[in-house]
């Protein structure tokens, strides 16, 4: 099959821009970013900081850099952090956060991602001179990735938010799909920047940008993120024809999310998948040969993941409107319903 007549949903980055956002982008004013001289990335930076209720922002280029960036500026050298055992730090970054930081993880497992705070106590390692690696930072990720774009609740994020305190740990949220949750659920997006001392949200997923995510925090947070940024090759120059692109997507992409978890839904039951368990806009579909299927599914015209030997993924997004889904559907119902 022609890959133009393919439906791709094997992630919400693989979106193209929008004829508007390229309009948008080509209309950009740019400066040089490394001089701090770029107005649109600078307008950029400032209205995710303010939606989020934070003091600044970074934009940077990729979601892996922004969380890499943002973890340590709360954890050190020979320090850890805590996280979920199928959170993206921890398996999707390459090791990125030790190599770059020096810091390690420790985990705790939850079939949905979800916050588990007396698990989390369980595993908190107060600092106890040189016997034990201190935990310095708690960090979660909504919606979940690989627990199929599950939505962590406010209440519990708000729970660990006050344990953190108690006890002197800080909080980092992996928002890379935080638009989601935040059209899912209603929650504002200065509800979750309160629950983080930093956090990274991304632009290039569910919002249809071509790149880019932010690091959100404080300013002394930020400043200090500007100069590791550098430090890893990230020192960008007239990048504000992407930032425009973010713009463009804040103000254009973020309440049509509920298009594409309007349309999860669809497959997850076209998938036999309960509907009712599909917060966002991932779809997880088990199955004994998931490499079988995505061979077979690219025949019938769709392009699905498998993110494990017996585990399908299935993402709608921008590029995929109801009549593609329609389509998918029918494609994938007889292989998977």
């Amino acid at each position: 099959m022609s890959p133009a007549r393919l439906i791709d949903l094997r992630s919400d980055t693989v979106t193209a821009p929008t004829e508007a956002m390229r309009a948008a982008m080509a209309r950009a004013e740019v400066g040089d970013d490394v001089y701090g001289e770029d107005p649109t990335v600078r307008a950029l930076e400032e209205r995710v900081a303010e939606l989020l209720g934070h003091e600044a922002a970074l934009f940077a280029p990729t979601g892996s850099m922004a969380n890499v960036l943002a973890v340590r500026t709360v954890v050190g050298v020979g320090q850890e952090v805590l996280c979920e055992s199928s959170a993206h730090i921890a398996r999707a970054e390459l090791g990125a956060h030790a190599a770059y930081t020096g810091l390690t993880m420790r985990t705790w497992t939850h079939p949905r991602g979800q916050v588990d705070l007396p698990a989390i106590q369980g595993l908190f390692a107060p600092d106890m001179g040189p016997f034990f690696v201190p935990t310095a930072a708690v960090a979660v990720e909504c919606t979940h990735n690989f627990a199929g774009g599950a939505v962590l609740p406010i209440d519990d994020l708000r729970a660990l938010r006050a344990w953190a305190d108690e006890v002197g740990v800080a909080v980092h949220l992996d928002g890379a799909r935080l638009w989601n949750a935040h059209v899912a659920t209603g929650t504002p997006l200065d509800a979750y920047g309160a629950v983080a001392d930093v956090l990274a949200v991304c632009l290039s997923k569910g919002l249809g940008a071509p790149v880019g995510s932010l690091v959100v925090g404080s300013a002394a947070a930020i400043e200090e993120s500007r100069v590791w940024r550098k430090r890893m090759g990230g020192g960008m120059r007239q990048v504000g024809v992407l930032a425009a692109a973010g713009l463009h997507a804040l103000d254009h992409h973020v309440e049509r999310l509920a298009d594409d978890h309007a349309h999860a839904r669809l497959l997850a039951e076209a998938c036999g998948i309960d509907p009712a368990g599909v917060d966002t806009n991932i779809v997880v579909v088990p199955h004994d040969d998931a490499p079988g299927v995505v061979a077979r599914a690219r025949e019938a015209g769709v392009l699905i993941s498998a993110v494990g030997p017996r585990t399908l993924r299935l993402v709608t997004h921008l590029g995929v409107d109801r009549h593609a889904v329609d389509r998918a559907v029918a494609a994938l119902a007889p292989l998977l319903g």
